[in-house]
């Protein structure tokens, strides 16, 4: 039986939207870079370009286990003293897509493909989201916190 490479046209980028609403942090970001590396399809390739574009709404409803909202969010800009610390309490009430964008960062792998799979994600705070047109599906996350029941 002979390996099976995705060509170029081959590779079909579809639209997910998730609802981020009482669902744990890590669950939703383990599922978000599944989708956008293309794993859950029967064509993946781990150096093809086959994910799909995720929306996530409701991002500021997310659930944080364990002693999260004190621990700290570090980023650097490259300048000097361009170290910035914000903490995850303060996050999720001003800024809740770049804890989101992070966590599933983190979860991608370290190579050039990832900035390109890390593009196609979107995070909104809210319930709207300008990406209608696209007919994206649903995809559910059947586990929710326990704190949420």
């Amino acid at each position: 039986m002979k390996t099976f490479t995705p060509k170029p046209a081959d590779l079909s980028h579809d639209w997910y939207i998730i609802d981020a609403t009482d669902v744990v942090l890590g669950r939703l970001a383990t599922q978000v870079a599944t989708l956008l590396r293309g794993k859950n399809k029967p064509t993946f390739a781990p150096h093809a370009d086959s994910g799909n574009f995720v929306v996530v709404i409701n991002a500021s409803k997310i659930a944080l286990t364990g002693d999260k909202m004190g621990k700290e969010l570090y980023s650097h800009s490259g300048r000097p003293g361009g170290l910035r610390r914000d903490s995850y309490a303060e996050l999720l009430a001003n800024k809740p897509e770049r804890i989101i964008m992070s966590a599933v960062k983190g979860m991608l792998p370290k190579n050039r493909l990832a900035k390109v799979q890390l593009g196609r994600l979107r995070v909104f705070a809210g319930e709207e989201h300008p990406h209608t047109p696209q007919k994206p599906q649903v995809f559910e996350i059947a586990q929710v916190s326990q704190q949420a029941k």
